[in-house]
């Protein structure tokens, strides 16, 4: 049976590293967004969640929501602090470096993926790494095949088994252009740039690239350029150990048919190396408040990379630009806050256990962030969605 504990934790200084003078106390504008979260994280636990956790910040002060449990093994609450494998999010932190390193004049966006890694892409797949671009990749319409749909499962006994990245790419690139890949409606092309199309097989390229420039592990980059600049004490890059250490959250995956839940089974131990720097990266919530309000900001990039950071795609394949739009990593959003449209940016990362989601405002200084201990593969249920409708009514609350 799970535990439904539901309360709230006030943050202490939570934005003291990069805002002088912040305070423990929530603001009205803050508690009111927490309240959105805790009710959204109710639904989540209803819905069958094992447990919930948010933060909400204005930029001066924050406060932690929390619901269930994040060990079914103890029912103990959820601890807001503890770490958790954030999946995709892990994009941010990839692009963050490739354009740093452009910054720096080592590389360009518009360089071809053939230039740093001539034989990533074979010509005998019928894809060309000449035509795809280092931007198409970033901003998901380079055409290529996503990696995911074919590699196994990374846990259990996969859980320690390692791959190079090259492997990963191979086994995206047998899927031969024109096809339409479970669950999309665009088919992969060797003709980019391509309609938007969310793959994973891009940003492992893009790890390979900075590999190739640097001579480093994409990891021990995003350790010295950002964990470390940051003081980012609860983040890590994992290379090749599947455990989670310390105080971690668990995570848990069921097995789901036709809407039922027929068995619940903890999948916290993983496979880094199939994941990478699409995916592998372990956070906390505070951690990931300071890197995205810090990116956001433009505390981690000049001003002409910020700029191609947020030149956007449509997201829907009709091409309309009044919804969703994909920058270099980060998605813009427009919500609707009481018939009024606010643009926001954010991005989501799923692994299989953990469902996470992170929103700043175009200021970067308010932000909802939280992480859910269940994920199986598919986000169209009522727990997920009542987490997104959360935090989107939560990013309203912050005026």
């Amino acid at each position: 049976m799970y535990m439904r504990t539901l309360r709230t934790m006030t943050l202490a200084a939570v934005a003291m590293a990069l805002i002088p003078g912040a305070t423990t106390a929530a603001h009205g504008d803050v508690a009111g967004a927490a309240q959105i979260m805790q009710g959204a994280e109710q639904q989540g636990l209803s819905a069958g969640y094992p447990g919930v956790a948010a933060l909400v910040t204005d930029g001066v002060s924050g406060q932690y929501t929390i619901a269930g449990t994040g060990n079914l093994g103890t029912h103990a609450p959820i601890d807001p602090t503890a770490q958790f494998r954030i999946g995709s999010i892990t994009k941010q932190f990839t692009i963050t470096v490739v354009l740093q390193l452009e910054a720096e004049g080592k590389l360009s966006m518009d360089d071809t993926v053939a230039k740093w890694l001539p034989n990533a892409i074979p010509a005998s797949t019928g894809y060309d790494g000449s035509k795809v671009t280092l931007r198409e990749l970033a901003n998901q319409t380079s055409g290529l095949p996503d990696y995911a749909f074919g590699y196994p499962d990374v846990t259990g006994a996969n859980a320690t088994r390692v791959m190079a990245p090259q492997d990963l790419v191979n086994s995206a690139l047998l899927t031969h252009p024109g096809t339409v890949q479970p669950g999309e409606n665009t088919p992969t092309t060797a003709d980019p740039p391509a309609p938007y199309r969310y793959i994973n097989t891009g940003y492992i390229l893009l790890g390979m690239v900075i590999q190739k420039i640097t001579g480093n592990d994409p990891g021990l980059e995003i350790k010295n350029r950002i964990i470390t600049a940051l003081n980012l004490t609860g983040t890590s890059f994992p290379t090749t150990d599947p455990n989670l250490y310390g105080n971690y959250i668990h995570g848990y995956y069921f097995t789901v048919v036709a809407g039922f839940n027929l068995g619940t089974v903890e999948v916290s131990v993983q496979a880094p190396s199939m994941l990478w720097t699409a995916g592998a990266m372990v956070s906390t919530l505070q951690d990931l408040m300071t890197f995205t309000q810090s990116l956001i900001q433009g505390r981690l990039l000049p001003a002409a990379q910020m700029t191609e950071l947020e030149t956007t795609v449509p997201i829907d394949p009709s091409g309309q630009t009044t919804g969703n739009r994909f920058g270099l990593g980060v998605v813009h959003y427009p919500l609707n806050c009481s018939g009024t449209t606010k643009w926001v940016w954010g991005m989501g990362g799923d692994t299989l256990g953990y469902n996470s989601r992170w929103m700043v405002s175009e200021d970067g200084h308010k932000s909802v962030v939280y992480t859910s201990n269940e994920y199986h593969g598919t986000g169209d249920l009522p727990g997920a969605n009542a987490l997104v409708t959360g935090i989107h009514s939560a990013m309203c609350a912050l005026p």
